[in-house]
């Protein structure tokens, strides 16, 4: 095992309970901090795409006043494989996340893999209040700072800017024939396909990968993520996996010890700030979801660099 995989390895060999609850400590996906734009083999940073902005409308929805404000919205173009208008060649549309839509874009190799072969068009919308898309002046304290203002950040508002930005897409284009597929995963996988469904009349198809589009309250069992997190390393090994379920007891009866938080700061290298039996759990199991989400067929540097199949890489 390399060296730098030891830290996660540590942290993955825990579990909370036979579920894998976690719901004391919700990941925080995409974070700032870890995530940075992997750099593809494929064509160079310059030649990758074409970062454009869009003037968007805040407010689609409504009439006030502050409705008719406008914010630039980013978003990526790459017309390297496009066949143009004259032949109608289609649009692949990517539906952004929640966070720059840069790491998306370098990311998501599926629609470079295939656009060759369509002829298409590859498009990556930034959503609102993330990257550079940020409304009131770019500002983000104020576009954070209260719930009047991130008002205007949801999803219903984030599909009406995709729709309103493909259609203007398409007319400078003079592509109004070229068909529009969407492209997603995880929320932007729900986004995809809720656009879809939303504006048929923009996309004809979606591609909606690993996206809870049921996981919602009354619909879909709390637990259904954790336990999908769980079989990603129960399938890789039923030993590893009860070693891991065993061992949240372990960290809770030391910390609980006299002694126990200092004992544990030391076994896991923790610099000397505050701890405790939950923030440790809360930490570990961060890097356990983070693993599983990102156990991808090849070596990733989406939110931290990653062997291909890592859960298996640390099994081995």
């Amino acid at each position: 095992m390399a060296p730098w995989m030891l830290p996660l390895f540590y942290a993955l060999i825990f579990v909370h309970s036979s579920h894998l609850s976690f719901a004391k400590f919700p990941p925080r996906y995409f974070p700032s901090s870890l995530i940075r734009p992997e750099t593809t083999s494929s064509p160079s940073n310059n030649e990758f795409y074409k970062t454009k902005y869009f003037t968007q409308n805040l407010d689609h929805f409504n009439y006030n006043p502050q409705s008719y404000q406008t914010f630039q919205q980013r978003y990526l173009i790459n017309d390297t494989f496009w066949g143009g208008n004259k032949i109608n060649a289609p649009i692949f549309v990517y539906t952004g996340n929640e966070g720059n839509i840069e790491w998306f874009a370098q990311n998501t190799g599926f629609m470079y893999d295939i656009a060759p072969e369509f002829k298409a068009l590859l498009v990556f919308i930034e959503h609102r209040f993330y990257g550079k898309s940020i409304p009131y002046g770019g500002d983000k304290k104020k576009a954070y700072k209260t719930s009047k203002t991130l008002g205007y950040l949801s999803s219903t508002q984030a599909l009406a800017d995709y729709a309103t930005l493909i259609i203007d897409l398409k007319k400078n284009l003079t592509a109004m024939d070229s068909p529009v597929i969407v492209f997603g995963g995880s929320y932007g996988g729900m986004l995809a396909a809720w656009f879809r469904l939303k504006y048929p009349h923009v996309a004809i198809g979606a591609l909606s990968s690993s996206s809870p589009i049921l996981q919602f309250e009354n619909i879909t069992s709390q637990y259904s993520f954790n336990n999908i997190i769980t079989q990603d390393f129960r399938s890789e090994s039923e030993n590893c996996y009860k070693v891991i379920k065993g061992s949240w007891k372990q960290i809770e009866d030391t910390a609980a010890k006299h002694g126990g938080l200092e004992l544990l700061r030391k076994s896991f290298r923790i610099c000397k700030n505050y701890i405790s039996g939950d923030y440790l759990e809360g930490w570990l199991s961060t890097a356990f979801v983070y693993t599983a989400m990102t156990d991808y067929p090849t070596p990733s540097n989406f939110l931290s660099p990653m062997p291909a199949y890592p859960i298996k890489e640390h099994e081995s």
